[in-house]
């Protein structure tokens, strides 16, 4: 890997999107090659020489992977599993090596099985996956006989032409090929995106659906991201493009595969729910108050066509089993495997040979772990070490010391202690009078995508953080900003954290040192909020007031639900977010003394 600062720069910036997007040529491709030779199936009923009626299908998922290829580092690469007594008990999990062992097992005994993803398979990726536009992860994909998956809102962070080139193949534009000798063949599997239109054409970006067939058995599946997906990607990411409805969308293609003769129809949709228990294994069909499950996927499953058996969602990165009734009332399989490959999906589909649907009251779906304890698939292990030698030179490289863990991904509690270690860097980095004059600034939390680890990684030793570990905590390298925005404006900020479009899902931003407030969830809306207890270095915040507030571009152009920071003004742009995080590692730590979790307390929490 050429490793000169430009490049570096631009491999960075670009890496957060890298994702298999299917063109519609090459979405045909329904099945990995050898699919259709994988046995002849589980029969139900008395053949006497002719096919059973009935043939059981295995369903393989799994959602949100976000290119890690080894195992998550930290409390983000755990999973929780209720145990017999009522305790709860984290499970480390995850990493292509397992998950290929984990999928290739479940398989056996199995001719009809068919794997399918909700979304996210790449962006927002480590460093072995995102220094090299997240290629790795689609020749992994390709390894584990993916067959189809939806796009999902990161799949769009690099725009609509890198994920055509993700689908099918060639070597990067500016970058070119990062193998001697070896051009990027792209994706053996399509991704579909039914709801993304060209707004100069109208018509589809990708292929809406794909159709599965083996000996006879077909199963549809269309697959769709979320309406919201500019709300949450950079505008260049989605440029050109128009998102739709969820449910109308998929009601049309589920009429139009049903016009065609596929009666069995599954549904990949990159939008999710919460479960009442973050336990994998919680039943969440559990009829107790406060049970079952909450969230955006709760009204889409209500509204989606009986014609869909099984819905695969993602995004909200949960595990769920659920069943939700469909708009006649009967109830429907609604599946989600966690994120980063710790989890994986069966589900059991009969499929009626006579009527061509599934039977719907034999439908079983359970949530397995991707344990760390079972071999590791050889030729995963050999991919990751050969892009580990390319990432190397740029990977290992030390940045700073922490005497501990700092959570940030794998924390749940709303301020975050690397939350709080980024925020100030960003304030530090900015503060300085050419630098942006910052007095405040503000981190969205989605774009922290995992956890300091103290224990080493490789050879670094422990408490050293690399620049690849830096890399993983924040993989976009957006540009920071700073702006200027009124007191109003600032309080109005805090009140979107849990209003407009966050108020079912509240994204709480992690602050700079000196801001304090306090979020009081017994209330609903922006009253969570409580303004009158919003301070800036222990004094109210002025509405009418200037003040000068740093934040990366993705929130200054009114990201994440937060259109009011899209109002600054006088902007002036900074260095990148990753670079600040790692000038303040090295200016806030040694060997000899290590940077230590912060302690939290500038947002006082009232449950």
């Amino acid at each position: 890997m050429s490793a000169t600062p430009q490049k570096k720069r631009a491999s960075r910036r670009m890496l957060a999107a890298a994702a298999g997007l299917a063109t519609v040529g090459a979405l045909v491709a329904a099945m990995p090659a050898g699919a259709q030779d994988r046995g002849h199936g589980h029969g139900h009923g008395q053949g006497h020489g002719h096919k059973p009626r009935t043939v059981d299908v295995q369903l393989l998922s799994f959602n949100d992977l976000h290119g890690n290829l080894e195992p998550p580092a930290g409390s983000a690469g755990n999973v929780s599993e209720k145990q017999p007594d009522g305790t709860v008990k984290a499970i480390p999990a995850g990493g292509v090596e397992y998950l290929a062992t984990s999928l290739r097992t479940a398989r056996k005994g199995n001719p009809y099985s068919v794997t399918a993803a909700g979304g996210d398979m790449v962006g927002a990726s480590p460093l072995l996956s995102g220094l090299f536009h997240d290629e790795p992860t689609i020749e992994a994909l390709n390894k584990l006989d993916l067959d189809v998956t939806a796009v999902g809102n990161h799949e769009f962070d690099e725009g609509a032409k890198e994920l055509a080139r993700l689908q099918n193949g060639g070597c990067h534009p500016v970058e070119g090929c990062y193998e001697k000798g070896k051009k990027f063949r792209g994706a053996d599997f399509p991704y579909l995106a039914a709801n993304v239109t060209k707004e100069k054409t109208g018509k589809p970006l990708l292929k809406p659906y794909t159709v599965w067939k083996k000996n006879g058995v077909k199963i549809g599946f269309i697959g769709v991201t979320l309406e919201g997906t500019p709300d949450i990607v950079t505008a260049e990411g989605v440029k050109g493009l128009k998102f739709h409805d969820e449910v109308e969308t998929i009601n049309k293609y589920a009429r139009e595969l049903d016009r065609k003769g596929v009666k069995s129809i599954v549904a990949l949709i990159h939008e999710g729910g919460a479960p009442a228990s973050t336990a994998y294994n919680y039943d969440c069909d559990s009829p107790g108050a406060g049970d079952g499950i909450s969230g955006p996927v709760v009204d889409i499953a209500k509204g989606i066509t009986p014609k869909v058996d099984a819905l695969v969602t993602g995004h909200t990165h949960q595990a769920y089993v659920c069943t939700i009734p469909d708009p006649s009332g009967k109830p429907r399989m609604v599946t989600s495997a966690s994120s980063f490959g710790k989890l994986y999906t069966d589900t059991t589909l009969t499929y009626d040979r006579r009527t061509k649907d599934i039977v719907r009251t034999s439908v079983k779906s359970a949530n397995h772990v991707v344990t760390r304890d079972q071999p590791k698939a050889p030729d995963m292990t050999r991919l990751i070490d050969r892009w580990n030698k390319l990432a190397a030179p740029v990977a290992n490289a030390p940045q700073g010391y922490i005497s501990a863990d700092i959570n940030g991904r794998g924390s749940t509690a709303p301020e975050k202690p690397l939350g709080n270690v980024i925020a100030d860097a960003q304030l530090e980095g900015l503060a300085p009078a050419d630098k942006g004059g910052a007095e405040v600034a503000f981190m969205n939390p989605g774009g922290i995508r995992a956890d300091l680890v103290y224990k080493a990684s490789g050879g670094e030793g422990d408490g050293v953080v690399t620049y690849g570990e830096a890399f993983t905590v924040q993989p976009f390298t957006n540009m920071m900003n700073v702006v200027d925005l009124t007191g109003a404006q600032l309080i109005t900020a805090l009140q979107q954290q849990v209003s407009g479009s966050n108020e079912a899902s509240p994204k709480i931003l992690q602050v700079s040192e000196g801001l304090t407030y306090t979020l009081d969830l017994t209330k609903t809306g922006a009253d969570r909020v409580v303004a009158d207890t919003i301070e800036l270095n222990g004094e109210a915040i002025d509405p009418a007031r200037s003040y000068r507030v740093a934040m990366n571009e993705f929130l200054a152009g009114g990201g994440d639900g937060f259109p009011v920071l899209g109002q600054g003004t006088n902007k002036l742009v900074g260095p990148s977010d990753l670079d600040l995080f790692n000038a303040y590692l090295a200016a806030h730590s040694t060997a000899d003394a290590p940077l230590a979790p912060p302690a939290t307390g500038r947002i006082t929490v009232v449950q």
